[in-house]
């Protein structure tokens, strides 16, 4: 069994600017994108498609409580992340 990764994206630093229209959390849209990556999803729309089709079993572990994000929200934040962290 693989060690669960979000311990390591909590320490990655947030790119957006602390705002009321900030509604997804920066390890769910982290984690989104790894487990869809990991499953052959190499593009934002897919990302999108594969985080709806898989809403259930995502949410035994990410909170989610605005749902999924868009693939415009995942693209932009994963865009802006530090390419080091």
């Amino acid at each position: 069994m693989l060690p669960n990764p979000q311990p390591y994206f909590a320490k990655l630093v947030d790119p957006r600017r602390e705002t009321r229209n900030k509604l997804h959390a920066l390890q769910d849209i982290v984690m989104i994108t790894l487990c869809a990556t990991l499953c052959g999803y190499d593009d934002w729309v897919g990302i999108e498609d594969f985080a709806h089709e898989n809403e259930a079993w995502l949410r035994e572990f990410l909170p989610l409580p605005n749902g999924i994000p868009s693939h415009d929200t995942l693209s932009d934040v994963i865009g802006r992340l530090e390419r080091k962290a």
